[in-house]
């Protein structure tokens, strides 16, 4: 059913929000850090994992589809609460974080993509591509 998907989703965020708060803590800051991107991580995890052992089906795919259909207006909107100058004027912290974020970000694509980054590409494959 749809709704499992969507209890999926609504557990993971939570799982999510609670990881964020624990590392907000951890690293001194009164704020939740990352706990919407855990959550989709999770997500991610999960229903692949439910996807390839067949535990999920169709209609359980919809509830999720549906939600990642509405991430972008929910992170924008939940961006815009964010006080992005009081982050920046609080320190080290931020700054370090969203640096960390992105420069590992950049050093799993590989990993994610499940390609080696020593796999040469030839112009005919390239062109082959294009067509």
């Amino acid at each position: 059913m749809i709704i499992y998907g969507v209890a999926l989703l609504a557990g993971c965020y939570m799982v999510g929000n609670f990881i964020g708060d624990v590392l907000g803590k951890v690293l001194g800051v009164q704020a939740n850090i990352g706990g919407v991107g855990f959550a989709m991580l999770l997500l991610i995890i999960i229903s692949t994992w439910a996807i390839q052992k067949g535990y999920m089906k169709a209609p359980e795919e919809q509830g999720i589809k549906f939600w990642s259909a509405m991430y972008i207006p929910i992170v924008v909107a939940m961006s815009s609460i964010q006080n992005v100058a009081a982050a920046l004027s609080g320190g080290l912290v931020a700054i370090l974080g969203g640096i960390l974020a992105v420069a590992i970000g950049f050093l799993l694509i590989p990993v994610l993509v499940g390609k080696r980054s020593d796999e040469k590409v030839s112009e005919a494959d390239l062109a082959k591509d294009q067509k």
